[in-house]
């Protein structure tokens, strides 16, 4: 089995050596992500490079468990509450489910893999892959479950601060830095206080609050400064993203453990 996450990505290989590597013991791992705003320091694509690079490494990491094989990554998602901004492209639900529902049903008739392991990197999308996995598992007979890696570590690991992470604050600028840091450009923002103090309250409102939920949207002054909802991004580091992926991969490890037991 190939120790590297390159030599475990399935695009990579030939159509003889999918007959020959994957089995019904072999999982898919597919990356979901969005083309949306993440402020003025992070570019469109952000939650697609985390959700695959986070993929990559999660096959390094469980190498020696589980055979799972990185599919290329759905670089779309749904994003209505970043539409306001140049750039955003946001599927409707119906597409989007069709779209993640087909291609499962695809790598099920073109591999013998029956466990599908979906990455998510956009928070946006998390509500509908929750229903959507009932609906994979009943209609094409697998395994599955969704795994957010900017939200398995969170309980574990503080952010260097008290405020909400929800889009390209801290966290998120952090896991950027560790995973894709060419792609930063702090510099790029602003001057001056970011976050403004009173937006947290209507940050656990609107976007948190489990008792009513709201069409929030990212541009709205009241939880959002220049498109940022979270922390300050200047206070992320790459030591902070490190620490957060290695979190999330001894987390998924746990997950994957229970989504399929081990062959050895």
């Amino acid at each position: 089995m190939p120790g590297d996450g390159e030599g475990r990505s399935y695009g990579r290989l030939t159509a003889p050596q999918v007959a020959e590597d994957l089995s019904e013991q072999s999982i898919i791992c597919l990356p979901v992500g969005s083309l949306e705003q993440h402020g003025p320091h992070l570019p469109l694509n952000t939650d697609t490079v985390i959700a695959e690079r986070f993929a990559a490494r999660l096959a390094t990491h469980v190498a020696g468990r589980h055979d799972l094989w990185v599919v290329p990554a759905v670089p779309y998602g749904l994003s209505p509450e970043h539409a306001w901004s140049p750039g955003t492209i946001t599927l409707t639900i119906p597409l989007y489910v069709s779209l993640i529902e087909a291609l499962v049903a695809e790598y099920v008739r073109a591999t013998p893999a029956r466990t599908v392991l979906i990455v998510n990197g956009h928070g946006g999308n998390k509500g509908v892959l929750e229903a959507l996995v009932h609906q994979l598992q009943r209609t094409h007979s697998v395994a599955t479950c969704v795994v957010n890696p900017g939200s398995l570590a969170a309980g574990e690991l503080k952010d260097g601060g008290e405020f909400p992470e929800v889009h390209a604050g801290i966290r998120e600028t952090s896991l950027m830095l560790a995973l894709a840091s060419e792609h930063v450009r702090l510099e790029l923002l602003p001057s001056g206080s970011l976050p403004d103090s009173g937006q947290r309250e209507e940050i656990q409102r609107l976007v948190f609050g489990r008792g009513a939920t709201w069409p929030w949207s990212s541009d709205d002054p009241a939880i959002s400064t220049h498109g940022v909802i979270g922390g300050d991004p200047r206070r992320a580091t790459a030591e902070h993203g490190q620490a957060l992926i290695a979190a999330a991969l001894d987390a998924c490890t746990d997950v994957l453990d229970r989504l399929t037991p081990r062959t050895d």
